[in-house]
């Protein structure tokens, strides 16, 4: 028996036109790093998180905030919890299973553009410090 991580609603962020049904599934580029294929599907239980992360996903398309529901077990996302951070302040989570699109959030709150290129230097400089190594 496994203990209930957080009841939800999860979300998670991204640039790709998706639909309800939709499954999300590991194997894809890191949006932060690049060069890194994540061996998981990521996902949070504060909108405002992947509101941050569509906005930061790679790609051209428009950012999007989905309502997803894991279809198998889940972890704490360890990049943003104990191993860098005490608890899970972000309630930022990550499964090998596949994660389900159930609904789109529309009225998320955007980046200012100022905003968002504070978060892209950070990002630059967080590739180039060794500690900003994906725990993947």
């Amino acid at each position: 028996m496994t203990d209930v991580l957080d009841e939800g609603p999860f979300f998670h962020g991204t640039k790709a036109d998706l639909r309800l049904g939709d499954l999300l599934t590991a194997g894809f580029r890191s949006n932060y790093r690049p060069e890194v294929v994540m061996n998981h599907v990521y996902f949070t239980a504060l909108q405002a998180g992947a509101g941050l992360a569509a906005e930061l996903a790679a790609g051209d398309g428009t950012p999007r905030v989905f309502v997803v529901e894991p279809t198998g077990a889940f972890e704490d996302d360890p990049n943003v919890t104990d191993k860098k951070f005490p608890g899970n302040p972000t309630r930022s989570y990550r499964s090998r299973e596949p994660v389900r699109i159930v609904g789109e959030v529309d009225d998320w709150t955007r980046l200012t553009p100022e905003a968002l290129r504070e978060w892209h230097e950070r990002l630059v400089a967080l590739r180039a410090d060794e500690r900003g190594e994906i725990i993947n």
